[in-house]
């Protein structure tokens, strides 16, 4: 079973982050887990973005699971940030999104890649887990309720 601690480290757990569009928020994710991967911002973000033409990846509840393939890319990496505010994403339940864990992948991992978004998304899924991930500000706290 993957662990949460493979691809996500404290570095990339933002609480309290401020942003007032998708748009704005992709880019902003992209900047910063930019840092993590080497890749620069711009290739994330484009990535990112081609993904989101096939379809929105707010899937419900708030939530947002931006991911995308990169070439270059050596291992999976993970960015969670929950929102000051929602903002509108375009999710299939309308709802705006709070909560987005971005999940960048090399491009060949095919299996990996998988597990790694079936882990997010059911731990995601839980609408415990979702409050408790709203009530906290501690990243320790964060890495608990993900594992």
């Amino acid at each position: 079973m993957m662990e949460i601690e493979e691809f996500l480290n404290a570095d990339n757990i933002l609480l309290s982050f401020a942003a007032s569009s998708k748009k704005q928020i992709l880019e902003a994710l992209s900047i910063h887990i930019s840092k993590s991967v080497n890749i620069d911002h711009y290739e994330i973000l484009a990535a990112l973005h081609d993904r989101e033409r096939l379809g929105s990846t707010g899937v419900g509840g708030g939530v947002a699971i931006p991911h995308a393939r990169l070439s270059g890319l050596t291992s999976i990496t993970g960015l969670y940030a929950h929102l000051q505010k929602p903002i509108p994403f375009e999710s299939i339940d309308d709802k705006q999104v709070d909560l987005i864990f971005m999940l960048l992948m090399p491009e060949e991992a095919g299996a990996e890649n998988l597990k790694a978004l079936a882990k997010i998304s059911r731990i995601l899924r839980q609408e415990t887990i979702r409050t408790k991930l709203r009530d906290t500000d501690n990243k320790q706290t964060v890495f608990k309720l993900f594992s």
